[in-house]
């Protein structure tokens, strides 16, 4: 039974066409879940904190660094997805590259990067929300929006919010994707609305000095300052184009569309990002920038009030669209796991009439939910990059692997420059990581030996691997 668990599954690309999910997503639909799970928290939260603790003006190369990261990451992706199709994610492409026990630890540490996620993009989500009801006259009670431990009783909308999302990924994939491309669109315009106003009030002395902490310092108080850091912070803002590839089996042909949202989201998101920081740090001086709301923020600074209003309303759509693809791509996780054998297959059941795992659903909402309305953001927070970091780390060595030990396996998308992107995405995750806290290794290090836990006493006995021994 031991020697089971270093087996891999032998997969073609339309081994799970049977399982029933709809095959209903386009190449666009793809690229539009990318851009609505990229675009988000990094652009209208965390450019100005990094900018205004981190990093400085010199915030643009902050996500220029971890948007490298990220692209050797994506290529090795786009490669997998290409070749191995419907496998849920880094999970399966480790499954396949590893054997079951590495593919095991990925998802686990996948459910712990998408749950988080959503739940801190949920805190997020809230207090915009709470400013849109204050600025009409209508805002929540204290006590209603904070965290019982920041002295509240419950974040109400934070909780409310991942219910009716629940809701909307009841109903169906292609009604939420439907959704999601609105909500995109409707962010996009906002994103072009800044642009087009701040490209006009930037004022080149707030460009100096440009880096203002340096390249990387770990201050006495054990917090981390620098362009490095910021880059390990804002690499945040990049976390979710990795979910375009948990719709393998739900889109109409994984081996073309896969990559190709892929690899567009992420460059389009990646640009975005940079002029997006360029023009922040350019309209008002980077210390003003800490604030939860720094793009609405600046532009209220210079007096455009008009403006920052539109842009509070694409923050509320635009972290919706977050919350809404990370969910998805959570649920989509455990359906596959549950379908290998590795969790109960309570999960794996599909409801004949939309066709979607409404029992996972349910249950992922209720304890996001809860999680989201008692735990305050920075508790959420501190655990999702270096899961995410981890499993792109993983994700680059399997194409290594797979490069070598199956050579001749049909790769429609090939990452360019091999064996050169593969390391350098290894190497430039894993340095992310290092400049991450001992505290969220300490926390990490939990979560993977409950993990493993669970792995030995369940998932190892009853995995479709074992039972075919």
């Amino acid at each position: 039974m031991s020697l089971q668990i270093f087996r891999t599954k032998q997969l073609k690309p339309d081994d799970h066409s049977g399982t029933g999910l709809h095959r209903c997503l386009s190449a666009w639909d793809l690229a539009f879940l990318g851009i609505g799970a990229i675009i988000g928290t990094g652009i209208f939260v965390l450019t100005g904190i990094a900018a205004a603790t981190m990093s400085g003006p010199a915030v643009i190369l902050s996500f220029v660094i971890a948007g490298l990261a990220c692209a050797f990451a994506a290529l090795a992706y786009a490669e997998l997805s290409a070749a191995i199709g419907g496998c849920g994610s880094a999970y399966g492409y480790s499954y396949v590259a590893f054997g079951e026990l590495f593919a095991w630890i990925i998802g686990w540490d996948l459910l712990l990067e998408y749950g988080i996620s959503v739940a801190a993009v949920a805190n997020g989500w809230s207090g915009y929300f709470n400013n849109a009801l204050t600025a009409i006259g209508l805002p929540l009670p204290e006590m209603l929006t904070k965290a019982p431990k920041l002295g509240g009783l419950i974040n109400l909308p934070a909780s409310a919010i991942i219910l009716l999302l629940m809701g909307l990924l009841i109903i169906g994939v292609k009604h939420s994707a439907k959704t999601n491309n609105a909500m995109v669109f409707i962010k996009l315009i906002t994103i072009t609305v800044f642009i087009a106003v701040a490209m006009f009030n930037v004022n080149p002395d707030n460009w100096s000095p440009f880096m203002p902490y340096g390249w990387f310092e770990t201050l006495p108080d054990g917090k981390t300052t620098g362009v490095l850091a910021g880059a390990s912070l804002v690499f945040f803002a990049y976390v979710g184009f990795d979910a375009v590839s948990t719709a393998a089996e739900e889109a109409k042909n994984p081996q073309r569309d896969l990559p190709f949202g892929i690899v567009v989201s992420l460059i389009f998101c990646t640009i975005v990002y940079i002029v997006v920081s360029g023009l922040l740090t350019g309209v008002v001086p980077y210390t003003d920038l800490n604030v939860s709301s720094p793009v609405a923020h600046a532009l209220s600074l210079i007096g455009i009030n008009w403006a920052s209003a539109l842009i509070a309303t694409g923050v509320i759509a635009g972290l919706t669209t977050v919350m809404l693809v990370l969910y998805y791509a959570l649920t989509r996780i455990i359906f596959a796991m549950s379908r290998d054998g590795l969790l109960s297959p309570f999960f794996s059941e599909l409801n004949p009439k939309t066709q979607t795992p409404v029992r996972v659903i349910v249950l992922c909402g209720i304890i996001i939910s809860l999680t989201a309305g008692f735990m305050p953001l920075g508790d959420l927070a501190e655990l999702v990059n270096i899961g995410t970091l981890a499993a792109f780390v993983l994700v680059c060595l399997g194409v290594l692997i797979l490069r070598i030990v199956k050579p001749d396996m049909p790769r429609p998308f090939r990452a360019p420059f091999h064996p050169l992107f593969p390391v350098l995405g290894m190497l430039s995750c894993s340095a992310l990581m290092a400049f991450l806290p001992a505290l969220t290794w300490l926390r990490f290090i939990i979560w993977l030996v409950l993990g493993l836990i669970i792995y030995f006493a369940y998932s190892m006995r009853h995995s479709k691997l074992a039972k075919s021994a």
